[in-house]
Formats: C-alpha cells, structure tokens, sequence
C-alpha cells in the first residue's frame, strides 16, 4: 500500500497572493478545510486557509505568496501521508489501493486483467479493466464478489451471468 494519498491537484492561481485552485480527488470537498499539512513533490507544506466553491477548494499554501509562485505549481499534487487520510467505512476502499489489483471471475484462475481506474458514476463506481480485452466492470454487490486489497485480488461473478 502507498504510504502517501493524492488528494487533490493544482489548477490555476486565485487572487494576487499565491493562493491555488485545487480540483478534489476525493468524495468530499469539505475535507479540504480539515487539512493541517500537504506534500508538495515529497516537501511538507503548511496549509494557511482555505475557501471552498462549488467544484473546487482554493488553499493558501506556505511559501506560495504571490502569482508567479503559484504558477510553478500548476498541475502538481497534493498529497496526504496514509495515516492523516480520511478513514473509510467497512467496504469502502481507496482508489489508490484498486489500481492494479488483478481481477478473476469467481471459480476461475484465469486473470481477466488489472483495473486500471475506477470510474464514479451517479449509479455506482466502475472498475475499468485492462486485460486481454477492456472491461467495465459495475462496482455492484451482485457483481463484486469480494476485494482484497493485501493480497491485490478481486474476483467478480463470471462476465456471461451479468453482461448484456
């Protein structure tokens, strides 16, 4: 497992004093006003303030005072040490820890692929698959199996029960 979690990325400058627009990575924006500290390229960084919008959280960063600072930020990514990370419910998993793990139909030892991102969508997250063909896989109780994040392994029903 990763010991540090994006949270965010930096987008464009706010303002005149070297506060950044940050496009969220996780389910909440409201998560952005609880941070003390992010690393920046592995640098710890005091956060300063932070605004939220609609879409976006704008942060005032330690040692980003003015535009041009900001600027050589852009695109960068925030990120959190795994044990500062907001705690999961049982059955919820980072997106970090899916990424890679094989997937396998129930009964079966033929790997079907790697997921290669997870997909929210308003209904239910997707698993996208990579493998010897692209799968779409609905993250749906009926479907998922089980998920072991230790040992890198989902198993799924078999594609032709769900598929069509």
């Amino acid at each position: 497992m990763k010991d540090f979690m994006s949270v965010g990325t930096i987008g464009k400058t706010h303002g005149l004093k070297g506060e950044v627009k940050v496009f969220s990575l996780t389910d909440s924006l409201e998560r952005f006003k609880k941070l003390k500290n992010v690393y920046i390229d592995g640098e710890i960084r005091k956060v300063e303030g932070c605004k939220l919008q609609a879409d976006k959280a704008i942060l005032k960063i330690e040692g980003i005072d003015t535009i041009e600072q900001a600027e050589t930020y852009r695109n960068k990514y925030l990120m959190v040490k795994r044990e500062d990370a907001v705690k999961l419910t049982e059955g919820s998993y980072y997106v970090a820890d899916l990424l890679d793990c094989a997937v396998f139909e129930e009964g079966s030892d033929e790997e079907l692929g790697k997921v290669f991102d997870v997909l929210n969508t308003p209904g239910n997250d997707v698993y996208w698959v990579k493998g010897k063909e692209e799968l779409l896989i609905p993250v749906l109780k009926n479907i998922v199996v089980s998920v072991d994040i230790n040992k890198h392994i989902i198993i799924i029903k078999p594609v032709k029960e769900w598929q069509e």
